[in-house]
């Protein structure tokens, strides 16, 4: 038969309509981006490390008559390289979904590709405000910053806690964390008496210290993640600064008060997740952590283990009509998934509908309070 122009271009428009299903038989394929190398690569590693957890114990229930598949890519938490990432996720036709990335600023550079080509893209950990928002095809599974600021704004002034200072890594992320407590804490009355912004990996926080006790503030609200959570408590403590320390889930990780030690004790902050808890799908997930990892795992593994089990559960809901539109009205459709950092629901946004929970350093390990 002679391939007419004409002809070629029905063909072409009959194979887009094709469940990507079609394609690969064999398996369903899912792309994940996060950071394997560079300085956040511990994070990346333990998503890595919770997805295969998840991916493992999802392949050997059979709950498809064909196995799923993960394509890991680097991003090396930079933007650039997320872009790119994304390009040849969205090139690769049998990659149906993709999770991540780590940072707010990576997963909103590469959703700008997401959303060009129509992939459905789940960060486990991408808490600016303006994520979701960027189109249908996004989607999270962490609260977002307002979220987080406006319990902490609410838990101070339950206290009696009217002035604060405000301590953030200058990033996008970082800016997000201020802005989400700043406003709900002044619209309730609050006064912030001091704010400032570090670069991640500062290692001298004394200067910063110093100026937010001459303010003479009630209590501190950082964002940090635990590196520079622990280098900032310890200084805290070698001024004896003694004031009230609260921060949001990017610090509540083990590795924190391992490094920072005593200086730890009192941290409060707000988490969805708690390896202490003992839901059975919790202490299941925690098992089998625990056989190759000498620490239990924080909030952030724990995320991911559930962004994970949400695409996997989608990815059964829309097959085999499997396509990257049916994948993305599946995940869309989730409702009170019974994750291990809580039931998870996307809203008409993508945003997540969770509850946090309240938590503080006592003893050298992270408890629950009210």
């Amino acid at each position: 038969m002679k391939l007419t122009r004409r002809t070629a271009l029905l063909l072409a428009a009959a194979t887009a309509l094709t469940p990507v299903a079609a394609f690969a038989q064999d398996s369903v394929k899912l792309g994940y981006q996060l950071p394997l190398t560079g300085n956040t690569a511990q994070y990346g590693q333990d998503f890595k490390d919770a997805a295969e957890i998840a991916l493992t114990k999802f392949n050997a229930s059979g709950a498809l008559p064909v196995p799923v598949e993960i394509i890991y890519e680097d991003s090396r938490s930079d933007a650039k390289e997320g872009v790119t990432i994304a390009r040849k996720f969205v090139d690769d036709k049998e990659i149906v979904g993709v999770l991540g990335d780590f940072t707010s600023t990576v997963s909103m550079a590469a959703a700008q590709v997401y959303k060009k080509a129509g992939m459905v893209q789940l960060s486990q950990t991408a808490s600016h405000p303006d994520f979701a928002k960027i189109s249908k095809w996004q989607f999270r599974n962490i609260t977002t910053q307002d979220q987080e600021g406006a319990v902490n704004a609410q838990w101070m002034m339950d206290k009696g806690i009217k002035k604060v200072a405000v301590i953030a890594e200058q990033t996008d992320w970082g800016q997000s964390v201020a802005k989400g407590f700043v406003e709900p804490f002044e619209a309730a009355g609050g006064e912030v008496v001091y704010t400032e912004f570090f670069n991640r990996g500062l290692a001298d926080f004394r200067s910063i210290i110093t100026k937010l006790e001459d303010q003479a503030p009630d209590a501190v609200y950082t964002g940090f993640f635990y590196e520079d959570g622990a280098q900032f408590l310890k200084q805290m403590a070698q001024l004896d600064a003694e004031i009230p320390i609260y921060s949001t889930s990017a610090a509540y990780n083990d590795q924190l008060i391992e490094l920072a030690g005593e200086a730890a004790e009192g941290l409060l902050l707000t988490a969805t997740f708690l390896p202490t808890r003992m839901d059975a799908n919790v202490q299941d997930f925690v098992t089998e952590w625990d056989k190759t990892h000498d620490h239990a795992p924080g909030q952030f593994p724990a995320q991911a283990y559930d962004a994970v089990n949400i695409m996997l559960a989608a990815v059964v809901k829309a097959y085999p009509d499997l396509t990257r539109e049916s994948l993305r009205d599946a995940v869309a459709a989730t409702s009170d998934f019974p994750g291990v950092t809580g039931n998870t629901t996307f809203d008409e946004n993508g945003e997540p509908l969770k509850e946090l929970t309240k938590a503080s350093v006592v003893g050298g390990v992270f408890v629950e309070v009210e």
